[in-house]
């Protein structure tokens, strides 16, 4: 059996807020309409499962986004979400702008 990954590709998305980030996520990731819309609810998702049928699915969830709006600096909320990703079975990949 080989590893599945569920890749959001959100780059081109500007998104300002963590608001922005979970209307980007939402229907990629499968959330249902109930997701808190936090980041314990989204720390809650990627880690402990059982939330989205379509995390659930793949070994491996990747968000890639720019780096810019709410991933354009050292926004503290920014590094918050960036910290509920493990690195491993979770990644967050910001890209930087050409």
């Amino acid at each position: 059996m080989t590893d599945s990954e569920l890749i959001v590709d959100l780059r081109g998305q500007l998104i300002e807020t963590l608001d922005d980030f979970w209307d980007a996520v939402s229907e990629p990731c499968g959330l249902p309409e109930w997701f808190g819309r936090n980041l314990d609810a989204w720390s809650d998702t990627i880690d402990t499962r059982g939330i989205s049928e379509v995390i659930d699915s793949h070994d491996f969830l990747i968000v890639h986004v720019d780096q810019r709006g709410l991933f354009g600096g050292h926004r503290q909320e920014s590094n918050v979400l960036a910290s509920t990703f493990d690195g491993e079975q979770n990644r967050l990949v910001v890209h930087e702008l050409a």
